[in-house]
Formats: C-alpha cells, structure tokens, sequence
C-alpha cells in the first residue's frame, strides 16, 4: 500500500518528478564515468605488455619513453645508435630483445618496424603471446602484418597492396609510392595499441627511406623497390628495444648499465615502476574529477529535497485526508522518504543507461584514437557500492521534508482556504 500510494503521488507531479530523475541521472552518469573510465583505462594500460624486464630509449623522460615505445603516443626526442643496440643486447644475461623503429603511418595508424622476435617474445594481457588470425609473419622486405583493428577498420584482406606515408599524421603528402607493401598477416584482436599498429620489418623501414635524409628526399635521387633490394638494408638507428632477462635478479644490474652506457646517452625503464609513475602523475587530476563530480551528485539530491519541500505545502491536505483515514504519523514519513529511494533509484537506473549507450558509442572512436579500450560492462560491484552510496545520501536529505510532513497538523490540512 505504501509503495502504490508513493507511486501515485509522484505520478501526480510528474513534472517536477522528470526533472529531478533527469538531473539525477546526469550526475549519477558523471560520476559513474569518471570511475569506469578511469578503471578502464589503468586496466588497458596495464594488460598492454607483459613480460618485459626493461625498455630502453634515447635518454629523456620515463614516462614519455613508456608512452611512444610502448603506447604509440608521443614521440621519440632522439634514436639509437644499431650498434648501441647490438651490444646490450648480446650483454650477458638478455634472452631476448626485440628492436622498435617508429616514424611512419598509414592513413593514421602507425607504422612500427621490428624483427620476427616480436612475434616470438612480445607478451600482454597474462602473458598471451600474439597470435595471427591470417597469414603469417613477414618474411620479405615488403611484406607488412595489421593488427586487427587496422584491418577490420580498413576493410583489408591478405595479398593486398599498400602504401605507407612518411610521418604519423593522419594526412600526409609524403608517400612512399615507390615502395608498395603486400599484406601478409593479419593479427588477432589483443584488446592493445597491438591492434592499431603496422608492422613491417625492419629491412622494410630502412628500404623506404633509402633515397631519405634527415626526414625528407634525397633531391634527385629515386631508388625503386627492386634497386632497393640490392643496396645494404641493416638498419642505422632505431627508435627503442624491449628486453627479456634470463633472471629477474639482473634486471637493476642491466638497468644500471645502461643508463651508464658510454656509447650515446640512453635510459633503460621498468614498465611496471613507469606505469606507476604515471598514475602518481594523473592522480592529482583523477581527485579533482572524482571530487567534481561527486559535487554534482550531492547537488542533484539537494534539488531533490528542495523539491519536495517545495511541495509539501500543496501536499497539506492530502496528507491530512491520510492522516485523517487512520495513517500515523510515521506512515507519513516513511512515504516522504519512500518517494526520495524511489526517485533515486529511477535516476540511478535512467544514469546507468545513458552512460552504457555513450560507452557504446565511444568505444570505436577511443580505440581509434588512443588505442584504449573501454568496457561497457557497468554491472560490477563497484557500480552497485556506489548506487548504494548515492540511495544512502538521498534517504539522509529526504528527513528534511519527511520530518516537516510528519509535523504537518490534520487540523492544519483541513482548514478550508477562502
């Protein structure tokens, strides 16, 4: 009975009632994303690599290392030298290493230049190793492998032709025509920047910028593909390597060494110890977010209650006539405070939608563009503690007009008014 007459009694200001519901859900929406998208993006981060020791760059900050090596955001400030390269990676105790060469793209997706050990050794997620939905690895000069997204979203199939653009905008005027790359492997979804990357080897980078010097053409020299071939394709530099140890006790040793290295000036990274760093860096913002829109939630449930105090005045003798056909006085509170949960639920629920179908349609356009991927599941425990949070503060405002109700007088909600 309790429940059939609240909900009347909103259905009898329905008005007022959507208004309150839709500021509820915005709010309840706000707060929910900022979380959600949060957790998401630590977790895309974090399942990103996985069983690598080391990651070493050109010196310069460890994060900005972490985000273009690994990530694909960003830039390198300088290379490295190959025969830096060669000689940490024959250093006692490295098992594996695997090169990164980065600087090209094709119609917005990078180009990454490697070795065959990529696919060997590169792990992410519970170290899950690559594997290839069609096709295989490269095996020639031209040969290129997609990672899923990069086919699915450009509708590419094995065997198929391409051609790569110098520089990483997602419009260039500077294409390496010349050189034309054939399809050969497909990758699996990984659910990484993996997915959003283009991979050819590292014979392949340095044959299309053969006839380059110092980012642009050689004036009047043009080297074709076939020419290409015959010329020495060892690479020069390269951008970063990920390295693999025989034992874990060596990885501050080799580190050590590194950064120390006396050929050209590097610095050697922990991925885990650089994630960390980067969310010590984000925190101060994830705070003020959280805080923000913690805010917006209270200020919701504060229109709420002033809405309902709004309208106990015009509520008077209905809950005289109530009060007058045998309901107590705590009947009448418990219905005040019934009618706020009501309200709040259909807010929290209503909120819970519209961020579900905003993730839906963000999820494509994220992964495009930061290679992040965000889950629209939003049934988790965290969700419910924090719909439970949000039902617990609006019951607590709603004594306000609940106490007032259960003070009204019948006498009062019974006066006739001239």
């Amino acid at each position: 009975m309790l429940f059939r007459i609240a909900s009347a009694s909103l259905l009898n200001r329905k008005t007022s009632v959507l208004l309150t519901v839709l500021s509820i859900a915005i709010s309840v929406a706000i707060v929910l994303s900022v979380e959600h998208i949060r957790h998401e993006a630590k977790k895309s981060f974090t399942s990103t690599l996985s069983s690598t020791d080391l990651i070493v760059g050109a010196r310069s900050g460890r994060i900005n290392l972490l985000l273009y090596s690994v990530f694909r955001i960003g830039n390198a400030t300088n290379n490295i030298d190959w025969k830096s390269y060669k000689t940490i990676a024959q250093q006692k105790g490295v098992r594996w290493s695997i090169p990164i060469s980065l600087g090209d793209s094709h119609k917005g997706y990078r180009v990454l230049g490697t070795n065959t050990d990529y696919f060997k050794h590169y792990r992410y997620g519970n170290k899950q190793a690559l594997r290839f939905d069609q096709g295989s690895e490269f095996k020639s000069v031209y040969d290129v492998v997609l990672g899923a997204d990069v086919a699915k979203k450009l509708g590419y199939n094995l065997n198929q032709k391409i051609i790569l653009s110098h520089g990483i905008s997602e419009i260039s005027f500077t294409q390496h025509d010349d050189k034309p790359f054939t399809i050969v492997g497909i990758l699996k979804s990984t659910g990484t920047p993996v997915d959003q990357t283009i991979h050819i080897s590292l014979a392949g980078m340095e044959a299309i910028h053969i006839d380059w010097k110092n980012g642009a053409p050689i004036a009047g020299l043009k080297i074709d593909a076939e020419t290409a071939l015959l010329k020495d394709l060892t690479p020069k530099t390269i951008t970063a390597f990920l390295v693999g140890l025989n034992n874990k006790i060596l990885t501050f040793r080799l580190q050590r060494q590194i950064n120390e290295f006396r050929g050209e000036p590097l610095l050697a990274i922990l991925p885990g110890i650089a994630l960390s760093e980067l969310w010590q860096t984000m925190s101060i913002i994830e705070k003020i977010l959280a805080l923000i829109a913690a805010l917006v939630v209270i200020a919701s449930l504060l229109g709420m209650t002033t809405m309902m105090l709004s309208s106990l005045k015009q509520r008077q003798r209905e809950i005289a006539i109530l009060r007058s056909t045998g309901a107590s006085a705590r009947f009448i509170f418990c219905l005040i405070e019934l009618e706020a949960i009501l309200v709040a639920i259909v807010g929290i629920g209503l909120g819970v939608g519209l961020l579900w179908c905003s993730l839906l349609l963000a999820q494509p356009i994220v992964a495009d563009y930061y290679g992040l991927y965000l889950s629209a599941n939003l049934f988790t425990l965290r969700t419910g503690i924090y719909a439970l949070v949000i039902i617990g503060v609006a019951t607590f405002l709603a004594i306000i007009p609940s106490f007032m109700a259960y003070r009204d007088s019948l006498a009062q909600g019974l006066t006739v008014r001239e």
